[in-house]
């Protein structure tokens, strides 16, 4: 942004589409969870807690999980999708499936179950939850593009739904491991579609250039199909499309749609088998601030339905189940990180000043504005501000430049240390993409309801931290 014409005193590094706020101590509701609301004296509560309480019984930084906000999201796509995949409107169904890439435990394993959703996982670790969490190996889909000997043994003997298979590699390694134990193994092949979605190139997996899934375009696709189809340990039941994350823009997955189901009818008729379900994927965008818009779940369902019956109509073919793979659009908003405000620093640059505010966690904790570029809000979380609105940066502790939480928000020019600070919307790709960098203790995951405060993952401490370093046993005292 340019210097303002009048000179740097007259300017602010505000970008163009932050909006200056009526009220800076007021909160968005559309970018919190469902439970979370401002006192009068401004502090931020959650299901009735006021977060200076949390803040002095559990310490921060610490992700705070609304978990009543997080089943009715669960239960809003449960619901939503069954409704406009209903049968008497001339569909097959469908399926629900939390990705548990976005974040998941035990407890959170249980809650997808409990609210009736299947959970993908993509790793033995992911597996190894699940099933600790009671959740019946039919509900279970397994990704991946590199799966190893140990991960398809551990699917197979715990009797997954679905092998989502990524590579012609994959095949044979799946078909081995199925033939040495006598069973027969469930595929979904993932297919490379073409589709080009609108978001950050490291969460596009659609596109031909990158990792995932096998292309429709150079007859990778129709060759796993053929391969599945001969083998006597391989079931294959059906294909699946993922373009990607965080979009919002409905044609994409439209058209991953309508290309998908014409694949499948070409397998269908060169092979002569039936493709019972179709996976379409995830990655609907939620909101982060006020400039994002994501598309209403019913109105997802309902155009996702309509070219489902339109293709198939047009191809001949019978409609198969639907599944889709709703996560960060699940529990992102149902969580917000509190820190601690430990430094405030003004810095003059080229289009006014800058307040640095410092906080006790850091791309540790948040390393996705500096991996995708995201963007977050905040707000000021224990008290009122009478001070004007100034442009804040809100930073970590890390020996980064990057390491950038909020990039640009409007708070109370008085924030000072010793004040906390939440982030909404950080439930996804955030506890789950933690690192240790630094040697600082990845923060702990606090469940709240009305009635009830409870760690769901602890918060590590230095003993677990340096347990892997030998030359540390014993120095930590914990």
């Amino acid at each position: 942004m340019p210097a303002h014409i009048a000179g740097q005193l007259h300017a602010t590094p505000a970008p163009v589409w932050l909006p200056y706020p009526d009220d800076v101590n007021a909160v968005m509701p559309s970018l919190w969870s469902d439970n979370v609301a401002k006192g009068a004296d401004g502090v931020l509560t959650i299901a009735g807690h006021p977060v200076t309480e949390l803040a002095e019984r559990f310490g921060t930084p610490t992700f705070v999980f609304d978990v009543d906000d997080f089943r009715s999201r669960a239960g809003l796509y449960r619901d939503a999708y069954a409704a406009a995949f209903a049968p008497e409107k001339g569909l097959s169904g469908v399926d629900v499936f939390y990705a548990g890439k976005a974040f998941l435990c035990t407890a959170v394993a249980k809650w997808v179950h409990e609210a009736g959703l299947g959970l993908d996982t993509c790793s033995l670790g992911e597996m190894m939850i699940a099933h600790a969490a009671g959740v019946p190996g039919e509900s279970i889909g397994l990704h991946g593009n590199n799966k190893s000997i140990a991960e398809l043994e551990y699917a197979l003997d715990y009797g997954v739904g679905r092998i989502i298979v990524d590579s012609l590699d994959e095949v044979d390694r799946l078909e081995a491991v199925a033939a040495a134990k006598g069973v027969i193994a469930p595929v979904m092949l993932r297919v490379t579609v073409g589709v080009e979605a609108h978001t950050h190139d490291f969460i596009a997996t659609a596109h031909e250039d990158q990792k995932f899934g096998l292309s429709v375009a150079a007859g990778k696709a129709a060759e796993a199909a053929a391969r599945v189809v001969d083998s006597a340990h391989l079931r294959l039941d059906g294909l699946h499309s993922h373009i990607g994350s965080q979009i919002f823009d409905i044609s994409g997955f439209q058209v991953a749609a309508a290309r998908v189901l014409a694949l499948r009818a070409q397998i269908m008729s060169d092979h002569g088998v039936d493709l019972p379900d179709v996976d379409l994927g995830g990655g609907f965008g939620i909101r982060y601030t006020s400039q994002d818009t994501p598309i209403p779940v019913a109105e997802m369902a309902g155009a996702l339905a309509e070219v489902v019956v339109k293709e198939c109509r047009g191809l001949g073919t019978n409609v198969p189940r639907i599944s889709i793979e709703p996560g960060r659009a699940i529990v992102s908003p149902a969580v917000f990180t509190l820190y601690a405000v430990g430094t405030v620093k003004e810095v003059v640059t080229d289009s006014g000043v800058r307040t640095y505010v410092a906080v006790d966690g850091g791309m540790s904790d948040n390393i996705r504005t500096a991996l995708y570029d995201a963007d977050y809000s905040c707000t000021l979380a224990n008290r009122n501000s009478d001070a004007d609105p100034a442009v804040v940066r809100v930073v970590g502790k890390h020996c980064e430049s990057g390491d950038i939480i909020v990039r640009d928000e409007y708070m109370g020019a008085d924030v000072a240390p010793g004040d906390l600070v939440a982030v909404p919307g950080t439930g996804a790709y955030c506890r789950a993409l933690s690192s240790n960098y630094n040697h600082v203790a990845r923060p702990g995951v606090l469940a709240v309801t009305p009635d009830r405060v409870d760690w769901i993952v602890t918060p590590e401490t230095y003993s677990q931290l340096f347990a892997n370093d030998p030359g540390m046993a014993d120095a930590t005292g914990q």
